[in-house]
């Protein structure tokens, strides 16, 4: 969609990789030339219905010509994450992009919501989210490429979410724990963002959870061209943001998002607007 840069000799850690944003983001980047490290829970889907593994994804990555690496992740599980880190770096080297993608959702009200499901929620998030960059930090110092650190994540723009009060303090508590990260890390020239979609995306859950019909969706090649934008740019300048797909493409020179569209029409900003109900877009004449 894009004009992506060249990634050739770099490396990039994914979590959540299996389906959805995620796998579409590995596939992205190993186009644009990026060894991928592919990471989750799923190794098996013969017996289920949902296809997808993290083996699969590095499979299709590695028929682009790079060198991958399928690695079993749970980002619950610290102990996992410090023994996934050293493998993948054992493996391929030095991986100078590490991106937090692998994320739990459930859109339920307070009263309705277990106080288990309020835990998963925020351990694979937030917790996942502050491990895995923590986990790299050290790593990261010495690498010789740009070093990023990026999450899928939106701005914190409310203090209140009725009906989706767990998972929208969870999202949004990645983004807090990824700018932190930035301002600590700002003699480092590690760039780390944010990145999050307008409008919803097509995806396992989006369906699942009834978020919304086609008319509604955008496909995930938004997000991962979004994505390689950011990696287009000066990790030392750029850093401690939180961009929406449309805004950094609007950036890179595209206005016409139809090719993203599973539909005719302009999906509204659905997702934008779960965490900044005043969100509109600027061509409405409104900022973001």
């Amino acid at each position: 969609m894009i004009d992506g840069p060249d990634l050739t000799g770099q490396t990039a850690f994914i979590t959540g990789t299996t389906r959805g944003i995620g796998k579409q983001l590995a596939l992205a980047l190993a186009e644009q030339g990026c060894n991928i490290v592919s990471t989750g829970k799923t190794v098996d889907d013969s017996e289920s219905d949902l296809d997808g593994t993290i083996h699969k994804t590095a499979d299709a990555c590695a028929e682009k010509g790079v060198d991958t690496h399928a690695v079993q992740l749970n980002v619950r599980n610290e102990a996992e994450i410090d023994a996934a880190i050293e493998d993948a770096i054992d493996e391929l080297g030095e991986i100078n992009i590490v991106i937090n993608n692998a994320s739990a959702i459930q859109m339920q009200s307070v009263e309705e919501m277990p106080a288990n499901r309020y835990d998963l929620v925020n351990e694979v998030n937030v917790r996942g989210t502050y491990l895995v960059s923590r986990g790299f930090i050290d790593h990261l110092k010495g690498v010789e490429e740009d070093a990023w650190i990026l999450t899928n994540a939106p701005p914190a723009k409310v203090d209140r979410a009725p009906g989706s009060a767990a998972y929208s303090w969870s999202k949004m508590g990645m983004s807090f724990v990824t700018l932190s990260l930035a301002d600590e890390l700002d003699d480092h020239d590690i760039g780390c963002n944010s990145f999050w979609p307008v409008t919803a995306i097509d995806t396992r859950a989006t369906r699942y959870f009834g978020m919304g019909t086609e008319d509604d969706w955008r496909t995930p090649e938004i997000v991962s061209d979004s994505v390689l934008e950011i990696l287009d740019r000066d990790p030392a300048e750029f850093t401690g943001n939180v961009v929406y797909d449309e805004d950094i493409l609007r950036d890179a020179g595209i206005e016409d998002f139809s090719r993203y569209n599973l539909t005719d029409g302009d999906p509204a900003p659905l997702s934008a607007q779960i965490f900044d109900p005043d969100y509109s877009r600027p061509e409405d004449g409104d900022e973001t």
